[in-house]
């Protein structure tokens, strides 16, 4: 039977790919996966990649989504009906509050990082209504990172904006949004990549991202293409399984929009590629030194001196401010779904403020462990670093790895074979060997690797 979800549905597949892709892209798209891709043999890592989403990210992305969707609650509430129904330990719930809690710690220092995009959207604002230019981005940048009240300022602007949307529910919160921040990031990525052809350096950004190097691939190139492939789709903190309990159980093949959102998702971060890396090299900047030194340093300069180059500036903060807040809505979600089960939908406001609230709070350790607390060291890394390494190399692993376990041994087959009813016997044991062996081996592999 179609149950209903008490916190709303997704009203077509299409926007449950939306929301869903939304939740896969981020900041780390738009940077990390481009970056990857060309310090790690190019067209050869982007192979590697697709196959470890085929191997991994595709079929704990189906796992994820069936399990919600057959539960039609949050994933610890959905998790305890499974265990009842499939008889088995109740200590597989543990895997809701694995991600439950891993997404509340992700958005504390997620919203910190995607408050400097606000910021930076927020200074190219200024200059086109006559400001001073980022003359020397690098001190701007250690300027914002080095004031506690502006980070925090910024810190809470961003948190705000996504509590608005998760507040109001479903279909007036997170389908509105989604309806409008995904076509427009969708829109300004293709504007960036337009630009970037008028560079002449299109066919050089090309060969730089795609041109396959399979002599600097080896174990530690599968490894990084498998934890991105992993990380992308956001497994492992049960918010595809959020979203799974909002989706129709009629006319939507959970096969279908799982591949849909993963081919989104790289095809998104391969245009990233090709939007940023040709400005970068037609300025002679190393697109070798990635991450934050280049995005609010490097090509802030860059931006300055090219033509139009305050509307370039304004449009690539504008995406990465609206990626980041497209994933900080599906953190907030799962957590936000507990509470309102536990007490009642017309608390659903309160619900949201409340899991803000106390990600908001924690992420003041990372703004302090920017400047203030810049010394204090917990096993060798920053408290910011630390936190980060707990939620997305431990815990996200973690989850994952139980998921594939849940779904390939203890489900019962009834249920997998009701949620993924269009599927064909060959291809359902296909995905269930991958479950049951290769998944769980390839994610504890980077498990252990994490920890090691």
């Amino acid at each position: 039977m179609d149950k209903t979800s008490i916190h709303g549905m997704w009203s077509s597949r299409l926007m449950f790919i939306l929301a869903a892709t939304g939740s896969a892209v981020g900041l780390g798209n738009i940077w990390r996966f481009p970056y990857m891709t060309s310090d790690n043999g190019g067209g050869a890592f982007v192979l590697i990649y697709l196959g470890c989403i085929l191997l991994v990210g595709l079929p704990i992305l189906m796992a994820e989504i069936l399990i919600g969707r057959h539960g039609r609650v949050s994933p610890v509430n959905t998790l305890r009906g499974l265990v009842r129904e499939s008889g088995v330990s109740r200590g597989w719930v543990g895997i809701g509050w694995i991600g439950i809690v891993a997404g509340i710690l992700i958005l504390s220092f997620y919203s910190v990082v995607a408050g400097w995009t606000l910021h930076y959207t927020f200074l190219y604002v200024k200059q086109m209504f006559g400001g001073a230019p980022i003359s020397d981005p690098g001190a701007t940048f250690a300027s914002l990172l080095g004031n506690p009240l502006e980070l925090t300022f910024w810190h809470a602007a961003f948190m705000l904006l996504t509590v608005m949307v998760v507040a109001l529910g479903v279909e007036k919160g997170l389908e509105r949004a989604v309806r409008f921040l995904m076509p427009a990031l969708f829109v300004l990525l293709l504007l960036l990549v337009i630009y970037g052809m008028t560079t002449g350096y299109m066919g050089q950004a090309a060969v730089f991202l795609f041109r396959p190097d399979w002599s600097v691939i080896d174990g530690g190139t599968f490894l990084r293409a498998m934890g991105q492939a992993f990380f992308t789709l956001s497994l492992g903190m049960c918010t595809m399984m959020t979203y799974g309990a909002y989706l129709p159980l009629k006319g939507v093949s959970i096969p279908r929009v799982g591949i849909a959102v993963a081919l989104t998702d790289t095809c998104v971060a391969l245009l990233a590629g090709l939007a940023i890396f040709p400005v970068v090299l037609s300025f002679g900047i190393d697109p070798a030194g990635g991450g934050p030194g280049l995005i609010f340093t490097s090509l802030p300069l860059a931006f300055e001196a090219m033509p139009f180059g305050i509307v370039y500036g304004l449009l690539f903060f504008g995406l990465l401010a609206v990626a980041a807040w497209t994933s900080s809505i599906s953190l907030l979600e799962p957590a936000t779904a507990f509470l309102v089960e536990r007490f009642g939908v017309k608390h659903r406001k309160r619900a949201a403020i409340m899991i803000a609230g106390l990600s908001w709070v924690l992420g003041l350790l990372s703004v302090l462990s920017l400047n203030r607390l810049s010394g204090v060291r917990i096993l060798g890394r920053d408290i910011m670093t630390f936190i980060e390494f707990i939620a997305n190399d431990l815990m996200l692993p973690l989850g994952g790895l139980l998921i594939a376990l849940f779904a390939g041994w203890a489900l019962n087959r009834t249920i997998l074979r009701e949620q993924l009813s269009d599927m064909p016997e060959s291809l359902f044991l296909v995905w269930r060997w991958l479950m049951r062996v290769v998944a769980p081996l390839l994610v504890l592999i980077v498990l252990v690797r994490a920890v090691v």
